[in-house]
């Protein structure tokens, strides 16, 4: 008999973690459901096949992540085969806006250091079974650098720098890191975008393509793959041309500050 996969997700109550949760829910697998909305994530675990674990928590909350996983850890009889740190959060910035300094913080901690948080309470575990994938979801913004994004542009550029160090930190323990970069997919966060989304995809299809991506324990993939045809292209050009043609690149919205 084939053993359940055990699998755990952050920011699972909506967007990417949700489709992926549904996605391996219905695969068979076990989940760990992380994310803020208590109630968007118990709607979700009542509404998928099998048996799953809810944990309301912040991702920037490091005890609260590795409380989680221990958690589930000892629920899976210290049996885990894939975790997904898929939390992320987006907004425009400006470095010349001072008030713009916490949501960079903000952005870099969701997007980064709860990465590693995420993933440091099962290294050791997975290290010892020899077997086990971490995917960190990055984005297409992190290819290069794009104007009014800087916070973001360069939280999911380092998430694509870490996730290769760590796989090669972990290659010789069948440990996997499977880089996961989504061009436009729709959810609620691409949705008020006030510019144009080539190849948007949606949600469920990119959560297809990721679940068979981590499964054949790929490094790296962009999705949808036309995507990554003009992620290729983007690192081929030189400053001055990807200058003048990026320069004046629509811009997501920065946060308004409260009246």
């Amino acid at each position: 008999m084939q053993a359940t996969p055990t699998v755990f997700i952050t920011g699972a109550s909506s967007g990417l973690g949700r489709a992926l949760a549904q996605e391996y829910a219905a695969q068979g697998a076990c989940l760990a459901l992380l994310g803020r909305r208590q109630e968007e994530l118990q709607a979700l675990a009542d509404s998928l096949p099998g048996s799953h674990r809810v944990y309301v928590a912040d991702v920037r909350d490091r005890d609260a992540l590795h409380q989680a996983a221990q958690d589930f850890l000892q629920f899976t009889g210290q049996k885990i085969d894939v975790v997904i740190a898929s939390a992320g959060i987006s907004a425009g910035t400006l470095t010349e806006e001072t008030e713009d300094f916490a949501v960079f913080k903000a952005i870099v901690d969701t997007n980064l250091l709860a990465m590693v948080a995420t993933f440091e309470p099962f290294i050791a575990t997975m290290k010892t079974a020899g077997k086990g994938s971490l995917v960190g979801i990055a984005s297409v913004a992190g290819i290069r650098g794009l104007p009014g994004a800087g916070a973001y542009s360069s939280s999911k550029a380092a998430v694509i720098a870490y996730c290769e160090s760590l796989r090669l930190e972990l290659s010789l323990y069948g440990v996997s890191v499977v880089t996961i970069t989504p061009g436009y997919i729709r959810t609620a966060m691409t949705a008020h975008n006030p510019y144009s989304m080539p190849f948007l995809m949606p949600v469920e299809d990119f959560a297809r393509k990721a679940r068979k991506t981590i499964e054949r324990g790929a490094s790296y993939r962009v999705i949808p793959w036309p995507m990554g045809i003009v992620s290729r292209l983007m690192r081929l050009l030189p400053n001055w041309l990807y200058d003048h043609l990026a320069r004046r690149a629509p811009r997501k919205p920065r946060l308004k500050k409260d009246s």
